[in-house]
């Protein structure tokens, strides 16, 4: 049995699921096509599926942080800096620190 596997992404963000939930529920979406934070980021960054993609977009459940009308997003290479990316704020801005 295989104890490590080998993955292309050079770093992973993590996207609260909670947060993208509630926000879809109200009609309120990111990108050009109003979709979850998670969706959204994959396609812009070119994330992909899976272990082969060449950045990990991963939604995990709560962070126990809970703004209003926002998401949180935790990017691995600085996991000191937690981000609370707003559906209102222009997507290709939020977008260009997690690249």
């Amino acid at each position: 049995m295989k104890t490590n596997i080998r993955s292309n992404w050079s770093h992973a963000v993590l996207v609260c699921k909670k947060c993208s939930k509630k926000l879809e529920k109200k009609g309120r979406g990111f990108g050009p096509d109003d979709k979850r934070l998670s969706a959204a980021l994959k396609r812009e960054l070119g994330a992909g599926k899976g272990r082969k993609a060449q950045v990990g977009v991963i939604e995990v459940p709560c962070l126990d942080i809970c703004p209003k009308g926002a998401v949180v997003v935790i990017d691995s290479r600085r996991p000191r800096d937690w981000r609370i990316v707003s559906p209102d704020a222009p997507f290709a801005d939020e977008v260009e620190p997690l690249r």
